[in-house]
């Protein structure tokens, strides 16, 4: 998997506070922005439904069943 180097700020206490409890500050940053991503798309993929929701068709109704009924 390629990799990006980027910088963030921290608060100085919360950082310390990282490094007392041991606490991979790179790691928990990558699941951070892990987590805000899926629900970024989550809420992309809400927008876009409502902005154009499914519609009913008869296809389904209408197909033909295939194998063992």
């Amino acid at each position: 998997m390629a990799t990006v180097r980027t910088t963030f700020t921290l608060e100085d206490s919360l950082a310390e506070q990282a490094r007392q409890l041991g606490v991979n500050i790179s790691a928990a940053a990558r699941d951070g922005v892990a987590v805000a991503v899926r629900a970024a798309l989550a809420q992309a993929d809400r927008r876009a439904y409502r902005n154009k929701p499914e519609k009913l068709d008869g296809f389904w109704t209408e197909a033909e069943t295939w194998g063992d009924v």
